[in-house]
């Protein structure tokens, strides 16, 4: 019988030592004390009238309450609805007359209430492994936000995939920074951890400074980042127990360059894997290998079992080395998320026949490496050619006195668009717009050449990590009145 979240959590349980959790301050909290809070937590949701089925909502900061509803819903067959904390109030009531709650948790106050009352007679009666487990919601950066349908189904065997290509045992602990209410904290490494009876160090929130501290005094093996916070590390003050930890790799999302990755291993004595996954894809379809193989530029090749099409503008399949759109073939409900909560037509555009198409464009090399292009969404349309924002970024992140970057198009009456680049200068620089638009020219071809320079002192970014390039075309300097 497959692997369920219920089932997890009592095989584990029934050692009574084992730890699931380490809470900031040292607090450690057992599987089996995991299960009797979650059995708890489910019989009240129950009394308040959450059926098989139903939605609750949660909005919570990371804190053990979260796991307490999490694994409540498991065990009830309700449905987990998660939420920024930092969501606006257009943000929420879009996502709850969406999903229609039954139940709404926001503060850890009401989650701490649901403990209040014994469990009484009430039995645990989770749903089926292919029954709808949670509603995670995209970020949303260019639209409403979308409700990605996961399974109990999806739960496991992410959790699966990314333990076996981890290697895994019970003596290996996450260190949890991103926040508990998106899929990367979810899928790789609470459930990667739940598969191998590993163990959680979940941290309140994500800080620079403390980054280090944490992974030293909480023991972890293990971690998991966005290049965004792997950045601000790096721009932190190294710490004298940086180095002095049990990590032995941490994965990140969304490209490092290679001075900031080697400086990173350098500082903490791990190593670094980069990955590719969203929401929708559950299992990350590429993974970069644990060996000398793996690669700062590149996103890593297929899992195993996984396989990824490229095609091209027309929809026709790159053979071989190419570049093209990523295509992600699964089962949707097992390997691939279930579609698209009260949205046939977002479902059916991106869960075609020919997979999940994740909009994302990749360059595939002869041995079978993908690299990261860009958004397919995110071309800047530049007198007749199409130039990849991704690659302007790249050479500009380069550039010693860059911390980040990001390049957008913004409407031009002659050449379609112009590229403009705003970027977020490292402490003790003070670079010119000519010195970077010389940097580039001298790197790529004049039609991809910036323009025009903006600075700005951090990019805007939703809760995990990606940009809001909306917000910077709304920029006071863009604007031509």
């Amino acid at each position: 019988m497959a692997d369920t979240v219920p089932g997890l959590l009592r095989r584990h349980a029934a050692d009574p030592r084992r730890v699931f959790a380490v809470l900031d301050g040292g607090v450690t909290v057992t599987y089996a004390e995991q299960l009797a809070r979650s059995r708890r937590v489910a019989a009240q949701l129950r009394r308040r009238g959450a059926r098989p089925g139903d939605r609750v909502h949660v909005q919570l900061p990371n804190c053990r309450e979260f796991y307490d509803i999490w694994f409540a819903t498991a065990l009830s067959g309700t449905v987990l609805v998660p939420t920024n904390p930092q969501s606006s109030d257009d943000e929420l009531a879009h996502v709850l007359r969406d999903a229609a709650p039954v139940v709404s948790v926001r503060d850890p106050a009401q989650a701490a209430a649901l403990l209040a009352g014994a469990a009484g007679e009430d039995a645990d009666s989770p749903a089926a492994p292919g029954a709808l487990a949670a509603i995670l919601y995209t970020s949303g950066t260019t639209s409403r936000a979308k409700g990605v349908m996961v399974t109990d189904a999806n739960y496991a065997a992410v959790g699966r995939a990314v333990a076996d290509h981890l290697s895994m045992t019970a003596d290996d602990r996450w260190l949890v920074v991103l926040p508990l209410f998106h899929a990367n904290a979810q899928y790789y490494c609470t459930m990667s951890a739940l598969v191998s009876g590993a163990s959680i160090a979940l941290a309140p929130r994500f800080t620079a400074r403390g980054w280090g501290r944490q992974a030293h005094e909480s023991g972890a093996t293990l971690a998991s980042l966005f290049a965004a916070p792997v950045r601000m590390i790096l721009a932190a003050a190294p710490q004298p127990t940086d180095a002095a930890n049990r990590l032995r790799a941490v994965l990140f999302a969304q490209h490092l360059s290679t001075a900031d990755a080697t400086a990173f291993e350098s500082r903490f004595g791990t190593r670094l894997l980069q990955l590719y996954g969203m929401t929708e894809t559950v299992l990350p379809p590429t993974v970069n290998p644990d060996d000398a193989a793996r690669r700062w530029d590149s996103i890593g090749r297929p899992l195993p079992g996984v396989r990824i099409d490229l095609r091209d503008q027309d929809g026709t399949l790159v053979e071989g080395p190419g570049t093209g759109e990523m295509v992600v073939r699964g089962r949707p409900g097992l390997t691939l998320a279930g579609g698209y909560w009260n949205n046939d037509r977002a479902t059916h555009e991106v869960f075609t026949e020919d997979g999940l198409r994740t909009g994302d464009l990749a360059r595939r090399t002869a041995d079978g490496f993908l690299h990261f292009v860009d958004r397919s969404k995110d071309m800047i349309k530049r007198a007749g050619e199409n130039v990849s924002a991704g690659e302007i970024e790249r050479v500009a992140n380069e550039h010693p006195a860059v911390a980040e970057s990001a390049a957008i198009g913004v409407p031009d009456p002659v050449r379609d668009e112009a590229i403009v680049l705003v970027a977020a200068v490292r402490p003790g620089h003070r670079p010119s717009a000519d010195d970077l638009i010389e940097w580039c020219a001298r790197r790529l071809s004049p039609f991809k050449v910036p323009g025009t320079v903006v600075f700005v002192d951090a990019l805007p970014r939703t809760s995990v990590g990606k940009i809001r390039k909306a917000e910077l075309r709304a920029l006071p300097e863009l604007q031509t009145g």
